[in-house]
């Protein structure tokens, strides 16, 4: 593509690219389906531009509007709602990356020749979900903190596991033995170290910030120190947006964290981003946010029809087995209606991506069947995400969701509240799914006609 008509392109998508978030804002339908869909008419479709076009630039971007993306939600995360959502977080990833590898890796096994090692190492690369996809979705429809903070952090704790498991499946897949402990304790070591040092590097920052901003220019000086942070973390062998998303949690919080911790042992005293810095912040990631999500559609690769048949098959059953992970791993007190939101909410993101070339890049027999199925089970279940989201908050698929929650218990009242009748919350929410889809039914007809 020649450079005038790239600039032309990059002009046009940042237009196109607002004009979606207006569109999102009146109809709910996300604005990444379109970003998406562009990247996928560009890449794989036309083939205009692939991913190989950008070389060791692609990497690189795609890392640095992660770590803007975790470092920008983490400034917005505040304390309360940050610590009630722990235990449900802890849950709800573990069982999601537990059951991901399980389903997934069952499916693929029975139905390829990959055999057991391979078909887990395949099961634990989508075991997690995508943070910039998730921390854009969970912002922008209606759900309560706790659970919003809840999908936020379950796409950074995610990495834990996908980071560490799928490298330690390859390593024993290469030399022929299972280190069970070896992988426990480096999914320890990576958690609690990264985020040690995501906090040490916030209240360190924010000392050093108001000297910085009597220099000409600094606005940019935080998230390059982010980027610091986020590279040592890596040498190290740890997770960087555990790090990164610490690191913003801190600092967006340091006006609670930061006198009474540092009392003692500084005497200077932190301070936290100024409005404009915030702002800064927020219009960065919405013009990373943009073009990362067209690099997404156009690094999908299509190539047999068979593993990406087989890769749309797994996504659905990953669809169907999040029902009673939500379940199991949200208090009981959460809502029906952010219930559907979590259950509906598990994208494959651009790790996922470049986890799945690992393989073949090794020389591991049936490394492109995995890349294959992979990069198709990150396009099913990024348009599925984007698609159920919609549909959760403007039809009657929400009460479908909500009835099968309300069955299993989720919901229950507050102390001091009138109790329900037995089956009270159940029967109304049949007769509500039932009269919705009735009319939905009806109006279908009238269109026929």
């Amino acid at each position: 593509m020649p450079t005038a008509l790239t600039i032309v392109f990059v002009g046009c998508t940042i237009f196109l690219s607002h004009w979606f978030a207006s569109l999102f804002a009146r109809t709910k339908i996300p604005d990444v389906l379109w970003l998406f869909t562009i990247g996928l008419i560009i890449g794989p479709v036309c083939g205009w531009v692939k991913p190989e076009n950008f070389g060791a630039v692609g990497p690189v971007f795609t890392t640095i509007t992660l770590v803007f993306i975790l470092f920008e939600s983490g400034i917005d995360q505040r304390l309360e709602p940050l610590i009630n959502s722990l235990s449900g977080t802890a849950k709800i990833t573990t069982y999601n990356f537990v059951a991901t590898c399980l389903v997934a890796g069952g499916i693929v096994y029975f139905y390829t020749d990959l055999g057991l090692l391979r078909s887990l190492m395949l099961g634990s690369i989508v075991g997690g979900t995508s943070s910039a996809v998730v921390t854009t979705l969970a912002r922008v429809f209606p759900m309560t903190d706790r659970s919003r903070t809840i999908l936020v952090l379950e796409s950074a704790f995610s990495d834990v596991y996908t980071l560490a498991v799928p490298l330690t499946l390859l390593s024993a897949y290469k030399i022929g033995k299972v280190d069970v402990a070896f992988v426990t304790g480096q999914m320890i070591a990576a958690f609690i170290l990264a985020a040690m040092l995501g906090i040490a590097g916030a209240f360190g920052w924010s000392i050093l910030l108001n000297r910085m901003r009597t220099l000409q220019n600094t606005v940019f000086t935080t998230p390059a120190f982010v980027f610091v942070i986020y590279g040592i973390v890596e040498l190290l062998g740890y997770s960087g947006p555990i790090a990164a998303l610490t690191f913003g949690v801190t600092l967006g919080n340091i006006d609670v964290l930061g006198p009474p911790i540092m009392r003692d042992a500084i005497s200077r005293k932190p301070i936290s981003l100024n409005d404009n810095e915030r702002a800064f912040f927020s219009e960065a990631v919405f013009l990373l946010r943009t073009f990362f999500f067209v690099y997404i559609g156009l690094s999908v690769r299509l190539y047999d029809w068979w593993p990406f048949a087989l890769g749309a098959i797994i996504t659905g059953a990953l669809f169907l087995v999040r029902i009673p992970v939500v379940r199991l791993s949200v208090p009981r007190d959460t809502s029906p209606k952010d219930a559907a939101f979590m259950a509906a909410m598990i994208p494959k993101g651009l790790g996922a991506a470049v986890l799945a070339s690992l393989p073949a890049q090794q020389g591991v027999t049936g490394g492109e069947t995995i890349q294959s199925i992979v990069f198709s089970i990150i396009l099913c279940s990024t348009l599925l995400t984007t698609l159920l989201t919609f549909l959760v908050d403007k039809t009657w698929l929400a009460f479908f969701y909500e009835w099968i929650f309300r069955l299993t218990g989720l919901g229950k009242r507050k102390v001091g509240e009138a109790p329900e009748e037995p089956g009270e919350a159940e029967s109304d929410y049949a007769e509500k799914f039932s009269a919705e889809f009735e009319s939905v039914k009806k109006e279908n007809a009238e269109k026929k006609d």
